[in-house]
This record gives C-alpha cells, structure tokens and sequence, in this order.
C-alpha cells in the first residue's frame, strides 16, 4: 500500500512507536493489547483522537451515516421526539447527550430536524475526548444556532452525569473502545499481546485466559488451530457505565457488529479487528500508530446482557434499514425531496441506498437501545413502541 507521510506525520508515529515501546520494555517485553489500542487511539497528544487530525468525511480516513446524509439524524428524531415531549409534560428538562459527536453532524441533523417540527429543546450535551473534533463541533454547532436564530442550545461535558433523565446517543463509539486479543492454540485460549521483535511491534502470545472471561460461545464451540478473536470487557463496563447513570428516558446506540453467535463463528477466523488510513482498510493493528483508527466490530450480545445487569426496562437490537425504514426516512425524504426533479433528488436517493443496503450499511450495521422508567415519561408506552423499534427483536 502506497500512503505518503508528511514529515510531521512521520516524527508523529514514530515517536509515539517508540514511547508503546518503552512500556513494553518495562513491562518486561508484553504488553495487553487492549493498552496498546488505548496507547493508539487516546495517548494524550499523540493517540488518533487526541491529537489533531482530519478523521472524518472524504477527507478523512471513514465516513458515518450523518456525514453522508442528514435523513439519518431526521429518523432518528422520529424515535426521541415521544420521549422528549414526555419529559415536557413532566416538567422535566428536556435534553439530549451525545457521546463521541464526530464532526457534529449527526447533532446538527437532529437540532435541524426538531426546530423544523417546531419542539424547544432545553439542551444537547456532547461528551467528546478529541480536541480538534470538540472545536470542529463548536463551530458547527454555533453556526447553526446563528442560522435557526436560536440560543446556544450544546454543551461540552467532560463525563456522564449521573440521574440522566433524557436520551443518551452514541454513534460509532463502542467500535473504538479498546478491545482484547484472543487466541486459540492447543485446545486454550490464550491472551493475544504485543512485544518488540527486531525493532517492530509485533503480536506475542501471552498467558491462557481464565474461562470466566470466556463467553459461553468459546467455551462450547468447535475452533480450528490459531483462530484469534476478541474480548470487550471495556465496551462491557461502558454499557454497564451508562445504564447506571441513565434514571430515566432512552440509550440509542448505532455500530457495526454481529450478535455472539455469529461473532464468534467458526469460520470468522481471523477476528473483526482492523485499522483504517485514508480510507484505506489495513489488516496489520500495528501499522502507523497515531494515524490510525483501529476498531472491532461489537459483540451486540454481551453489551445487551451488560446493559440489563443494571435496572433497565428492556433491551433491542436490528439492523440499522429496518430502524430507518420504521422510523419513517424514506416520507422524509419524500418531504425534503421532489422525485420528479432528478437533479436534486438523485443524491437524496443514493445516500438511502448507501444507508439501507445489504451491500451498504443496511445490514451489517445495527441499532442497539434500551429504556429506563420509560413509563414514567410515556406511561402505556414500552420500547418497543417507538418509532423505528417497532420492527422484530434480534436479541
């Protein structure tokens, strides 16, 4: 592959390279591989999101669903707005708290979207650990505020605060929590770590996993020789995080991954884990640390069973065109959009394409949510009565 570096890119990852090194070398020559994900994505001033970087859209290194059209915001507006008149009638604030906002894109859709429809929101919170995309939010955001005549409605919250009442949104986050490595050799499964082998990172098999920290899949399945996977303890506590936090509304959640059946199947060898560089996709997790994303597909099942370990209502998981088609896009789009004026209907329909495709995002990305003394804000209304989770249950 051929990725020219500037020669501050360069000092960049070498840099950073040298230092994952050293605490290997302390560490006496291993090191997890969910601290060298950590090291990657979130070292201060030099991991991907800590330091300033063009990350996302066509010039980025990947794209999300409300970087390529806002339908998907305004779908999603169609699932929280119940909840959000809840929360008014109750007198209670009515807000919204985003993690990991992106390029505020999504959010930017959703505050369209609700002034459009004519409902006040108190507040959109953001929770965001990259400087450079904070500071691309704000601007964004303010910019819109300016352009609706309406006052600052977003802040920046540096955690979660506890007895949310509201929605909380993640879009494209549990990918980049850091993951571990796995590997089944022997008949055990063993950690999959990394050392230093003639100057490079490398991966290096480390001590055998405990079977406690095995899902039942890995226990009771038939897995050839060298088959590597990953474990998601983080992402798991993360969920948990939440639904602790979270006293009353909604948790939305959109990624990519499969349910443990299918994430850990036999022949998915290889394991979901990958890096990304200009769009480009890289097998090798070790490849210019700093200046790429890496990312794991989620195991949608252990973060459900995270989630109801807390006191939640209930759990759901389908794909991300059953959400959308439920919660109504394509009469958005139809509202947005005239089908007999193919100049400027003709992008409109090949962003649902990309949104709603098999082949595209449709099936391999899901929707994940789950409720919280829902009743108190919707009484006679459950999850599964909202606007895109109307559809069937895949958990």
């Amino acid at each position: 592959m051929d990725i020219t570096l500037t020669s501050l890119e360069t000092a960049h990852t070498e840099i950073l390279s040298q230092k994952i090194m050293a605490e290997i070398a302390s560490n006496g020559g291993w090191m997890p591989f969910s601290r060298y994900m950590e090291m990657a994505l979130y070292e201060p001033g030099m991991g991907y999101y800590s330091a300033g970087a063009h990350k996302l859209g066509a010039g980025g290194d990947f794209t999300t669903a409300p970087e390529l059209s806002p339908l998907f915001g305004a779908a999603i507006v169609e699932t929280l707005l119940p909840i959000l008149a809840g929360l008014q009638a109750q007198g209670l604030p009515t807000q919204i708290l985003e993690f990991g906002a992106g390029t505020g894109k999504l959010a930017e859709s959703i505050l369209t979207r609700i002034h459009v429809l004519g409902f006040s929101l108190d507040h959109y919170d953001i929770i965001e650990i990259s400087p450079d995309l904070a500071q691309r939010q704000e601007e964004r955001l303010e910019q819109l505020s300016k352009e609706l005549n309406l006052p600052t409605q977003c802040r920046w919250l540096n955690s979660l605060p506890s007895n949310f009442k509201g929605i909380i949104l993640a879009n494209e986050v549990i990918d980049a929590i850091p993951c571990d490595a796995i590997i089944f050799q022997n008949g055990f499964w063993y950690w999959q770590g990394v050392s230093v082998a003639d100057g490079n990172l490398t991966w290096s098999t480390g001590k055998p996993v405990e079977q406690s920290q095995l899902p039942g899949t890995l226990l009771t399945g038939n897995f050839s020789e060298g088959y590597v996977t990953e474990l998601h303890a983080p992402a798991n506590a993360w969920m948990r995080q939440v639904g602790d936090h979270l006293d009353t509304g909604l948790f939305l959640t959109f990624d990519y991954g499969f349910p443990e059946n299918e994430y850990y199947h036999a022949q998915r060898l290889e394991g979901t884990l990958m890096a990304h560089h200009r769009h480009h996709a890289i097998q090798d997790p070790f490849y210019l640390p700093g200046l790429c994303d890496l990312t794991t597909h989620v195991e949608w099942s252990q973060i459900a069973r995270s989630a109801l370990e807390t006191e939640i209502d209930d759990v759901y998981l389908s794909n991300q065109a059953a959400y959308l088609l439920d919660a109504g896009i394509g009469d958005i789009a139809l509202e947005i959009g005239d089908p007999s004026n193919p100049e400027t209907f003709l992008p409109i329909s090949n962003s649902l394409q990309k949104l709603l495709s098999e082949a595209e995002m449709g099936e391999l990305f899901k929707v994940f949510a789950f409720s919280k003394k829902l009743s108190d804000v919707l009484p006679d209304c459950g999850l599964e009565d909202l606007p895109g989770l109307r559809g069937r249950n895949r958990l």
